[in-house]
């Protein structure tokens, strides 16, 4: 029986590993594609696009990691965001992970515990904006365009957690 435990805990590293090679590539990327697609990439989140599939293939610890890692990265790489608004990011990573694993176990739905954290972490985050910078920054911030796309995104995601966790979810613990 431990030498299953032993084998499960080595494919979920296994994933969680290639996981996060591939995030820190498409992070590193990220510019360049914006550039050659003339798109603001930025629009459909690509952190948050990242978290959403943590949840599903590589689990809570994981999904903490990337959280904590991602906005890093990409400050170090691309000097974007900058600092104040990378520790925000980063913040906001972090209550989405955190309120989606509590919502999950609370109202056993994923679809509902993933759009309930998406959209209560960006609240925060836009809070935390308000808080550190001014009312016109959130106000350019939440262009009606990108709040359409940020609705598009957050259903998108929310779906995407449904369809792909209708029997568990990884790494609750």
């Amino acid at each position: 029986m431990k030498v299953m435990t032993l084998s499960l805990d080595k494919n979920e590293v296994i994933k969680a590993t290639i996981l996060d090679i591939a995030a820190l590539a498409f992070i590193f990327f990220i510019p360049g594609i914006a550039h050659m697609l003339s798109f603001p990439v930025y629009m459909i989140e690509p952190m948050r696009l990242l978290l959403v599939v943590s949840f599903v293939v590589s689990g809570k610890r994981n999904s903490y990691l990337l959280a904590l890692t991602l906005p890093f990265f990409s400050y170090l790489v691309s000097g974007h965001p900058e600092f104040l608004k990378m520790l925000i990011i980063t913040s906001e990573l972090l209550v989405n992970v955190f309120l989606f694993y509590l919502f999950a176990d609370l109202m056993k739905r994923p679809f509902l515990a993933a759009i309930t954290s998406i959209v209560a972490s960006k609240l925060f985050a836009y809070f935390l904006y308000l808080v550190f910078f001014s009312f016109a920054f959130v106000k350019s911030e939440a262009s009606p365009v990108f709040l359409g796309v940020q609705a598009l995104t957050t259903l998108i995601f929310s779906l995407y957690i449904y369809i792909s966790t209708r029997k568990n979810l990884p790494g609750r613990a």
